[in-house]
């Protein structure tokens, strides 16, 4: 790890950050952090204890001035969404984030940095481990399997924390606080098709969509990014499967990540035909994402066969899935009529893998409002429904409405004020937070969520702003401070 991101301040922050990142923590695979957050726990003679779920709880006594103040719920969670740039070899099941300093931003080299939630988890460890620090007694809740449904928040189990106000560190603009937030269900399919042989003969290729921005489903769903695997889908539309025909697909790296890449291989069944159509429709798209992607990469590349044929969908298949892609709801599905400029649902196809006569998809709807949660949800079922594949919709979790009276959000506002010198934002957000989840355990609690600026969460060009961050261990040390 470089020193100077070690240097930076608060060190306290930066150094629990920099050890958090050399340790693997993708979603539903966190036993390794798990041992981390606990043996740092141990080392700076605190007890932690597994919940149900297996998140984890580390309380720590009131400082001297704060006794018999009542306990403060920090909370954040444990594991990172793991995705590395188009082509990079990267292992990050033994590898640390490769961090770097650019300024006033740190960034990853090629993958994901972690700041969403790692930010949060490392502020909570560093209030643990300070002596010096002002504070109430804190109940640190790390919870697990965020970024892939919220699985921790929903198994949390009641009666262990007694806290009545929780400071969620997992925002991303450090001049608004959020008291509210999306639910969402996730979506997913199946479909078994025919499979068609050609012999090799006939001419392969692989076709490539990659140099998106991606990004996280939530807070940039509204930007009109373009999604790899619907693009792929107009590709295919657009040559059709008498021209070509489609082999295998891959997509899309975790539910919750606007698609950055999708990669197919075609057998070319009319070589005229399919470059017109190819490069016309190509050339349309180019031109519609040429301000909003700029790195779009569209290209094709002869695949080398060595079997004497080669496995495709039957033509009447191939047809019903790419209209059914092509169909399906992607991106704002309606904005809120009640908070101006806020998306209220929308939908993320996520991922595709499709090959050897079969293919599977995943996707996540969002939504403020449970009612329209779910008719999203239909609403990306139906056109692979009509096709005769196997669809779900489960796993969901609720939003966090917000509260018209809120001890914390009235006392955090004045701090702000006081802090900066201006007011700060008030807002609920189309992410999926965990404080709807964590309110059916603890239905009392009074919440809120906060933390620095974060670019492109989710995405290989994720960032955190060094001054932003100070910002928030500032105004933390001094919530925690006055309570």
């Amino acid at each position: 790890m470089p020193a100077d991101i070690r240097a930076l301040e608060p060190q306290s922050l930066w150094n629990c950050f920099a050890d958090l990142n050399a340790v693997p923590r993708p979603s539903k695979c966190e036993k390794r952090v798990v041992a981390f957050v606990r043996d740092f726990a141990a080392r700076h003679g605190l007890t932690s204890i597994l919940d149900s779920a297996g998140n984890v709880i580390i309380k720590k006594p009131a400082t001297p001035d704060r006794q018999g103040r009542p306990a403060v719920i920090m909370q954040a969670h444990l594991d990172m969404v793991h995705k590395a740039a188009d082509g990079l070899n990267f292992d990050f099941d033994k590898q640390g984030i490769d961090m770097w300093v650019d300024g006033d931003w740190v960034r990853a080299r090629g993958t994901t940095l972690g700041a969403d939630n790692g930010l949060g988890v490392a502020a909570i460890l560093a209030v643990l481990a300070l002596k010096d620090l002002s504070h109430p007694p804190i109940e640190a809740l790390f919870t697990l399997d965020e970024e892939q449904g919220m699985g921790g928040a929903l198994g949390l189990q009641p009666g262990l924390l007694t806290g009545k106000t929780m400071l969620n560190l997992d925002s991303e603009e450090d001049d608004t606080f959020t008291i509210g937030c999306a639910g969402g269900i996730d979506t997913t399919g199946c479909y078994e098709y025919t499979q068609t042989t050609h012999a090799t003969t006939a001419p392969m290729v692989t076709i490539q969509i990659s140099g998106l921005r991606g990004g996280h489903s939530g807070l940039q769903i509204h930007e009109g990014r373009a999604n790899a695997i619907k693009l792929m889908a107009r590709l295919l539309h657009a040559c059709g499967e008498d021209v070509a025909a489609l082999s295998t697909m891959r997509g899309g790296s975790a539910r919750n990540a606007i698609p950055a890449q999708c990669v197919a291989q075609v057998v070319i069944l009319d070589q005229a035909l399919f470059e017109e159509r190819f490069q016309r429709e190509a050339a349309g798209i180019r031109a519609e994402f040429s301000l909003i992607e700029p790195g779009l990469n569209i290209a094709t590349t002869p695949v080398s066969v060595t079997s004497d044929s080669v496995q495709t969908m039957c033509a009447e298949h191939q047809k019903h899935l790419v209209l059914a892609m092509q169909a399906v709801v992607n991106g704002v599905y309606r904005m809120s009529p009640v908070v101006p400029g806020l998306v209220e649902a929308s939908s993320n196809f996520s991922t595709i893998a499709l090959g050897n006569g079969k293919a599977d998809w995943g996707s996540l709807q969002r939504s403020s409002v449970e009612s329209s949660k779910l008719d999203v949800a239909r609403a990306f079922r139906a056109p692979f429904e009509l096709i005769g594949a196997h669809v779900r919709s489960g796993d969901p979790y609720p939003g966090w409405s917000p509260s018209a009276e809120s001890p914390i959000l009235d006392k955090m506002k004045a701090l702000y004020r006081e802090l900066f010198d201006h007011d700060v934002k008030v807002s609920a957000c189309h992410a999926g937070l965990e404080c709807g989840v964590i309110s059916i355990a603890y239905p009392d609690l009074d919440m809120i969520s906060f933390g620095p600026n974060i670019h492109e969460a989710h995405s290989e060009k994720e960032c955190c702003s060094i001054s932003s961050v100070q910002k928030f261990w500032k105004l933390l040390t001094a919530t925690l401070a006055g309570m």
